[in-house]
């Protein structure tokens, strides 16, 4: 497929089904491209489709599965895009091939990522403000790359890139690394922090 260059060409680009619940257009959406009239458009949509489709199966439809909706904060963003929202200081990377920038590969290996908000977990944050049981749910069930944890909504940013890394960090206290590979806490069973959780739902 080429690069979208017409209204039409984007919206079948839009229709374009990732995986059960998700579609392309889910997540072209952007707050900053809305506010300055930029385009959000990958150049190499082949690619984009490719990598959305194993997070969204391998990721996001498990976790919808399991704790119902899901809520997408920021999906794709265009290399374009990525580099502007940087350049005004809008929390966006100055380089974020294979992860939000999912049509551009970052030392020749592929990848997605997406913020997302689990619903079900909002109120127990919002009581507790602690992120760490369901990062650690997560890393003990589910093929992600890494996470990145933020105060606002509990949101996060989860990756698939096809080495993956499955390094958890955040900036809700405690903030910094809460694992990677190395670390004495990476291996083993953390069900000591979600025994309340839902089990698994497999798609």
């Amino acid at each position: 497929m080429k690069k979208p260059q017409t209204v039409e060409s984007l919206e079948n680009l839009g229709r374009i089904r990732l995986s059960k619940n998700f579609f392309f257009r889910d997540f072209l959406y952007s707050e900053v491209a809305n506010f300055y009239g930029k385009p959000n458009i990958p150049d190499n949509p082949d690619l984009a489709i490719e990598v959305g489709k194993r997070l969204c199966e391998e990721l996001l439809e498990p976790l919808q599965a399991t704790f119902g909706r899901i809520t997408i904060r920021s999906g794709y963003r265009s290399k374009e895009l990525n580099l502007f929202c940087n350049e005004k200081g809008h929390n966006c990377g100055k380089d974020n091939a294979a992860s939000h920038t999912w049509d551009e590969l970052h030392e020749g290996k592929m990848g997605a990522m997406a913020c997302i908000v689990v619903n079900w977990y909002l109120d127990r944050y919002e009581q507790t403000g602690d992120f760490r049981p369901l990062a650690w749910w997560i890393h003990d069930r589910l093929p992600y790359s890494s996470m990145y944890f933020f105060p606002m909504l509990c949101a996060f940013n989860i990756g698939w890139y096809e080495q993956p890394s499955k390094r958890i960090d955040s900036y809700i206290p405690p903030k910094g690394c809460l694992t990677k590979p190395g670390m004495d806490n990476h291996t083993g069973n953390h069900s000591e922090w979600y025994e309340d959780f839902p089990n698994l739902v497999s798609t």
